[in-house]
């Protein structure tokens, strides 16, 4: 296991005799409060500890930064080489009074949804907890320099989040570590396609992180036409998963609904997607489908009168704004044209 990936326990436990334990700690926050460059930035370390952590881990990071681009909205992508050359996209959307990080979970993904870019490269391997937590910490220290920091994050990158869970749960909780960067568990949103089994998991665990469930259709036939894995976990089990879930833990869930022009954004399916979620603790997040992606979007009437159904049926609405298309921000977009090229 790599070291960004360890809590101050573990790492005590990897030092034994090497040091006093108190440097466990040090350690700790040193790449994970602070996010330094290399393990001779820890000035209060003794050389051979230093010298020790070079031996075992050559790198603090996991990972490097191959480009980064900025959109005129002030979106930036990064893309993100990891030590074996496999790359991933993390996406920052920054707002006047809050920074959103949008991390991968996976390099590709194996669910191959039909308007995800990722998806079309298909899946490689999961990431590791250090790899993961390693894109917020590069981006944090990236915005420290401004006097900024991440405010939210969203594990709705790159891969199916549930599909890598236990790497992504100890993700959740160093990045929750109160000697690190201490992101409180209710500004973190995990997004699952519908793995029903480890939404009711998630249920059991002591984190009161959001979750986001992307439900793009209304009907077993039309989802499964787009997201395959509705074949497996369909509508039924996946919302008795998700009662389950608002059940044990009293928190909502945001519904992705991914609008595509013909397909799934009539007035009709607005009145069933109102009676499918009537009386559920639950947001609904519509999104305007990525010309990219293959699918026409909807006029934006189509889009307003989509959510004015909705919300006459009392289901708490929303649009997600489109930030940053002129990057190749949608997910796996511009790690496919790297591929390419």
């Amino acid at each position: 296991m790599h070291i960004l990936g360890m809590f101050p326990e573990e790492i005590k436990s990897w030092l034994e005799r090497r040091t006093a334990p108190f440097r466990a700690g040090q350690i700790f926050s040193w790449l994970h409060r602070h996010a330094v460059g290399s393990f001779a930035e820890m000035t209060n370390l003794p050389k051979d500890t230093i010298a020790e952590l070079e031996r075992a881990f050559g790198s603090p990071w996991p990972l490097k930064p191959v480009t980064v681009r900025t959109s005129a909205d002030g979106t930036e992508k990064y893309l993100f080489a990891l030590e074996d050359q496999a790359t991933v996209e993390t996406v920052l959307i920054p707002e006047e009074k809050r920074h959103t990080l949008c991390i991968s979970t996976q390099v590709g993904c194996a669910m191959n949804c039909s308007f995800c870019a990722t998806g079309q490269s298909g899946f490689v391997r999961n990431l590791s907890a250090a790899e993961i937590t390693a894109q917020v910490l590069w981006v944090q220290n990236r915005l420290k320099a401004r006097q900024q920091s991440i405010s939210n994050l969203v594990y709705m990158g790159m891969g199916e989040p549930l599909a890598n869970y236990e790497a992504v749960l100890r993700s959740v909780r160093l990045l929750n570590h109160e000697q690190g960067v201490n992101l409180g568990a209710r500004r973190i949103t995990i997004s699952t396609c519908g793995l029903a089994p480890q939404i009711r998991e998630l249920a059991e665990e002591d984190l009161q992180v959001n979750l986001a469930v992307s439900l793009h259709a209304v009907t077993d036939a039309e989802r499964s036409q787009v997201m395959p894995v509705n074949r497996r976990f369909p509508l039924a089990e996946l919302f008795a998963a998700c009662h389950y879930y608002t059940e044990r833990t009293g928190r909502r869930i945001s519904y992705e609904y991914a609008l595509i022009s013909g397909f799934n954004d009539s007035a009709e399916q607005a009145r069933s997607l109102g009676r499918l979620l009537k009386g559920r603790l639950c947001h609904v997040n519509l999104i305007p489908i990525n010309p990219a992606a293959g699918q026409k979007r909807p006029a934006e009437r189509r889009v307003m009168e989509f959510a004015r159904i909705l919300a006459a049926e009392h289901i708490p609405v929303s649009i997600r704004k489109e930030r940053g298309s002129d990057i190749d921000a949608a997910c796996g977009q511009l790690r496919q044209r790297q591929l390419q090229e």
